[in-house]
This record gives structure tokens, C-alpha cells and sequence, in this order.
């Protein structure tokens, strides 16, 4: 039995995606575990290229169960027309979306931009209202996907009005009370036909895949520095999308874990605000951008972009309990030292008037400390580790060295393919 975790050691969009997609080829079962249609990934498989928010990557493999876990907030359309576009391509979704996982509802939307507006300090949120879906969450007033296939879950109307009471803190106008509450319903009541033939008890096909001593994989998604509490808070996201969060939302206890995969890049990106230390505001950084088509699967926006930040990566799997790494983009940063000649890797922080190996609660202080590389390599025609330019393996060897964690996955383009395995 093995229950692999796959999460970002970053700040999201490393290629977590890529990973699950290919890990789940010796799977049985394949979880989503936390946030929302926030998430985004691109996976390329035989030349398709597929963009997802919710779905698992693994739903392209139909012989692999795909589980959206009670960790997760579903927003009913996006859901509903991944289903539709899948259906599309030819392929069956093997899909299980747990009757626990809450509802990402329009006011949520609405009371998301609006807390973004009155914020003095944004912290770049995606306007998909995950932030108010956890809070009704906490709240408990939610409505879960159980809640429309048994009497037992509750009644959805009182939910609704609770809801709508809750909405109308952020918009004073009493006549739009009865707006709201028919636009809930008729949200509700739009999607919910496509979507409920696959809701169902999910602990029932884990606890069965554990039992039987199945793989298991789950699929984190957003990154360590985007946890509401590891992370650069308040420029976060609203779940924990570490490997204990992963575990969590999946409803898998630690002990089964097997193996954490970190997925990073060769260099880093961000989307949206929050400290970034190594980030590039010259020449170089629009390189980075423009050779790793850095622009976000969710909201389209142009990532930022610097260079590997290789304290962050350490605490990632101190936090994370990080087995070995998934590093992408190898084949980007090579061309970025070929072009400008050398290629920089963070390795410690000037702070307050010290030199540190770790991340500090007001890390907008840190300044980084590079260690340079000398020039850069070109991966073409590459298909195994040995088959890699000397100063490639020089540079992962010294991530490996640094982090004390094994380098396995070498990704070198956007293909499932794509793909050297270092033994």
C-alpha cells in the first residue's frame, strides 16, 4: 500500500497537476483535498491540453477512482461544466465528489470582492469566494452536497435564509433580501442535476481502498506559503493546503501516508500579493515569465517571477515532512543561464542585521543571499537523468544537498511525457 501526498512547496502552480496526473497511473483512488475553483491546473496528455479548477488531474485516467474530498468548496458551475467538458472528450468521469464538501454559493462571490474592496492592504484574492464558503463553513450554516440526497442533512431552505441574512450584513438594501434568496435557489437548482449522480459517502472508497492496501493519491492544491497558518498571512488562501491539511480534507490519518511528494519549480513564481524575496523586476524576470508561460490557469494574470528560493523550500519540508521533490522547469532555468550567463539560487536572508536560514514571521524584511551558477544548459533530447548537461545535474544535486531531500521527478516541458525519473 502507498498514500502519496503531492503538494506545493511554493506559492502554487509548480506543476502539481503534472505530478498527480502521472502518480496516479499506479493508483486506485485520487483526491482532491482542499480549497476551490481558486486552483487551477493544465495538464497536456497526447497533445490535449486540459485546464481544470476542480476536478483531480486523474479524472483523464478513467481506471482511477477521482474523489473530491469533504476538505473541498464546490462551486456548482465550474464543476458542472468540467463535467460537461470531459464528457466532451470522450472520457467517462470515474468521479466521486463527497457528500461532505460545502457549496461555494453566488453571495459568497459577493461578500468576497466586497471584504477585498474595504481592505486596505489586498491580498490579490481570485473573487471566488472560498474565504465566505470556509466562513459559512465555520459558521455552520453551509449547505453541503449531502444536503440534496438525504432528509437527514438538513433543511436546504433554512440554510438558504441563513445564508441570505448573512449576505445582507454586506448590502444594506432590505428589498433585495428576497433577490438573493431566489437567486440561491434557482443556483442551486440549476446545476445540482448534473452533479448529483455522482455524490456519495466518499470514506466508504477510501476506507475500502485501505483496507485492500490500494495507492492512494492525494492531490493538494495551492501551496505551503498559502496556508492560513504556515503561510504569508494575510496573503493566503482559506484552507491548509499543507500535508497535514491534505490528510485532513482528504479523511486519511498520517500513519497511512507513505511518501510526501514537494513539487517546485526550477525558479519561482507568485500570483497575486505577499512578500517574494527573490523576486526579479528586470530583464531576466520577464524571461522567466515568457519561457515558462507564467500566466495563471484560473485568472490569467502574469505570475511574478524570480529566482529559487531554496530557504522557503527547506521550512516547505520541515512543515511538510517533503520525501523527495518533483522539480519542473528544469528545462527553462537552463535556457535563462544560457541567455543571460549565469543563473542565482537564494540560500540565505539578510535580517535585521543577521544572516538567517529560515522564514520569519515579517519576511518582507528578508533580503535574500545568493549563491551564482555559471552559465546554463539545454535538456533537448533528453531521456534520463545521465542524459542531462553536467550543469543541470549540478543544480539539482545542489537542491538536493541543500534540502536534505531527494530529487525524483526532473519535469523538462508541458507533456506528460515530459518527464525524466531519477533513480
Amino acid at each position: 500500500m502507498a498514500v502519496k501526498v503531492i503538494i506545493g512547496a511554493f506559492w502554487g502552480d509548480e506543476g502539481k497537476g503534472k505530478c498527480a496526473h502521472y502518480e496516479a497511473a499506479d493508483a486506485k483512488v485520487s483526491i482532491r483535498s482542499t480549497g476551490g475553483a481558486n486552483a487551477g491546473h493544465t495538464i497536456v496528455v497526447n497533445g490535449e491540453k486540459y485546464a481544470m479548477h476542480l476536478l483531480p488531474s486523474s479524472i483523464l485516467r478513467e481506471d482511477v477512482k477521482s474523489v473530491i474530498g469533504p476538505g473541498v468548496v464546490v462551486d456548482l458551475e465550474v464543476i458542472s461544466n468540467e463535467i460537461k467538458t470531459i464528457k466532451a472528450a470522450g472520457i467517462k468521469p470515474n468521479l466521486y465528489i463527497s457528500d461532505r464538501a460545502c457549496i461555494v454559493l453566488p453571495t459568497d462571490k459577493k461578500m468576497d470582492g466586497f471584504v477585498e474592496n474595504i481592505r486596505k492592504t489586498k491580498v490579490g484574492t481570485t473573487n471566488r469566494g472560498i474565504g465566505p464558503a470556509y466562513a459559512a463553513k465555520d459558521h455552520r450554516i453551509a449547505i453541503r452536497m449531502g444536503d440534496f440526497k438525504s432528509v437527514y442533512c438538513g433543511d436546504i431552505v433554512d440554510k438558504l435564509q441563513c445564508n441570505v441574512e448573512f449576505a445582507m450584513l454586506f448590502d444594506f438594501d432590505p428589498y433585495r433580501k428576497h433577490q438573493y434568496f431566489e437567486k440561491l435557489y434557482n443556483y442551486l437548482y440549476e446545476y445540482i442535476d448534473e452533479i448529483i449522480p455522482y455524490i456519495c459517502d466518499t470514506q466508504k472508497i477510501i476506507n475500502r481502498a485501505l483496507s485492500k492496501k490500494e495507492t492512494i493519491i492525494i492531490e493538494g492544491a495551492q501551496a505551503m506559503y498559502l496556508d492560513k497558518d504556515h503561510g504569508d498571512y494575510p496573503y493566503v488562501t482559506s484552507s491548509n493546503p499543507t500535508a497535514a491539511g491534505a490528510c485532513c480534507g482528504a479523511g486519511i490519518g498520517p500513519m497511512y501516508v507513505t511518501d510526501v511528494i514537494g513539487v517546485m519549480k526550477a525558479y519561482c513564481s507568485r500570483v497575486g500579493e505577499g512578500p517574494f524575496q527573490t523576486e526579479l523586476f528586470d530583464e531576466v524576470g520577464e524571461k522567466i515569465r515568457e519561457l515558462g508561460h507564467e500566466y495563471g490557469t484560473t485568472t490569467g494574470r502574469p505570475r511574478r517571477c524570480g529566482w529559487l528560493d531554496l530557504v522557503r523550500a527547506q521550512n516547505a519540508v520541515m512543515v511538510n515532512s517533503i520525501s523527495c521533490w518533483c522539480v519542473n522547469h528544469i528545462d527553462t532555468i537552463g535556457k535563462i543561464g544560457n541567455q543571460f550567463g549565469s543563473i542565482k539560487v537564494c540560500t540565505s536572508y539578510k535580517y535585521r542585521g543577521k544572516e538567517i536560514d529560515y522564514v520569519p514571521i515579517d519576511s518582507q524584511n528578508a533580503k535574500p543571499v545568493y549563491k551564482e551558477f555559471t552559465g546554463g544548459w539545454d535538456t533537448t533530447g533528453c531521456k534520463t537523468y545521465n542524459d542531462l548537461p553536467v550543469n543541470a545535474r549540478n543544480y539539482i544535486a545542489f537542491i538536493e544537498e541543500y534540502t536534505g531531500v531527494p530529487v525524483k521527478y526532473i519535469g523538462i516541458g508541458p507533456a506528460d511525457t515530459d518527464v525524466i525519473i531519477k533513480k
